[in-house]
This record gives structure tokens, sequence and C-alpha cells, in this order.
């Protein structure tokens, strides 16, 4: 019986690899996943499965509007775990992270929250992950039918590749700015106050 090969030394191509891989595994953390599975579990009803009257028109357009929202606001989402093994969720602001899951007191033992503050790259994030979800929610059959009942052949073509060219651009910016926050539902929790 034959052996096994043995395992590939690593070397700098190996570790190159293993970066790339990485950065390309936290994609479904930057990319809008929660928010385009709560748009596709809520969509066929509020659209009326894209037979749209009036309400579903508003409602279709109100269900966009909040889970751009959404997507756009969870890019400054972070979470750390403390020495004490507790995780804490918050959202970075200018001056640091604001904890929701925590009191007062509790807030004031770590001194360090201003590390977590907002940066450039959390705004290249947030404006590629808004404008995945809404490529993707233009892009959807019902909301077409029920938003633009009136598309052409041309809009049709355009949004039928729209969301491919926004995949590929998108990842690719975010593999070039990656991201240190650890958002709500982040994963990958092996850390210690960063």
């Amino acid at each position: 019986m034959a052996e096994p090969p043995p395992p590939p030394k690593r070397g700098s191509n190996g570790r190159l690899l293993h970066k790339t891989l990485a950065a390309t595994a936290n994609l479904a953390n930057l990319l809008p996943t929660g928010t385009v599975l709560a748009f596709q579990a809520l969509l066929p009803s509020f659209s009326n499965s894209g037979d749209c009257k009036i309400l579903n028109k508003y409602l279709t357009t109100l269900l966009v509007i909040f889970c751009a929202i959404v997507c756009f606001l969870s890019s400054f989402t972070d979470s750390f775990i403390d020495r004490d093994g507790k995780l804490h969720y918050g959202i970075a602001t200018f001056k640091g992270l604001y904890i929701f899951n925590c009191d007062g007191e509790e807030r004031e033992k770590w001194k360090d929250l201003a590390r977590f503050k907002i940066s450039c790259v959390d705004f290249i994030h947030s404006f590629m992950s808004l404008f995945v979800f809404l490529i993707f929610a233009l892009s959807v059959s019902n909301v077409q039918e029920c938003l633009f009942p009136e598309a052409g052949f041309d809009e049709n073509v355009l949004v039928m590749n729209l969301p491919l060219g926004a995949g590929v651009l998108s990842s690719f910016l975010f593999v070039i700015f990656p991201t240190m926050r650890r958002g709500i539902g982040y994963a990958n929790m092996n850390f210690v106050e960063r």
C-alpha cells in the first residue's frame, strides 16, 4: 500500500495562499448575507409575489429601504470577548465603540474603546455592502415586477448581469481593504480584547 504524500512545506507561497484564502473566507461576514436572507423571507408576502397593488408597492419599497439601512449600519458593528470571557457587542462611533449589552459601570472598565472608532475602511465596506444589497434587491423578479413593470429588454439584460459584476467588484475591494471588525454574528470569536 502506498503512503500518502507528505504535506507541502509552508514557505512564503504557503503563507500568501493562507492569507488569500482567509480573506476570501471572511467575505461571508462582509457581504450582506443576513440582510439578504431577511429580505428574501419577507419579500414574497410584501410584494404579493410580484402581483403588486398600490399598498404592496409601498411595502416593498419600505422593505428595500429598511434592509438597505440595516445593511449599511451592520458594517459598523463590532464585538469582543473581555478578559472574563463575556462577549460584548457594540457599534463603532467616531469616539470609539458603544457597547450594547452592558451597563454604565461595566462600560467604565474598558478605557481603550477608542481603538474601535470608525475609520475610512468602515465606510468603504458599508457603501460596498449597501451597493451589493441594492443591486441584489433590485434584480429580484418580484421587486422588478412590482416596482418596474414597464422594464424593457435592455433593462432586463442589465439587471441580469449587474449582480455578478457587483459581487466581483465588492469581493475585490473587500480583499484589498480588509477590516478588523467582528460584527454581530461573526463566526471567528477566538480573540480577547484586540
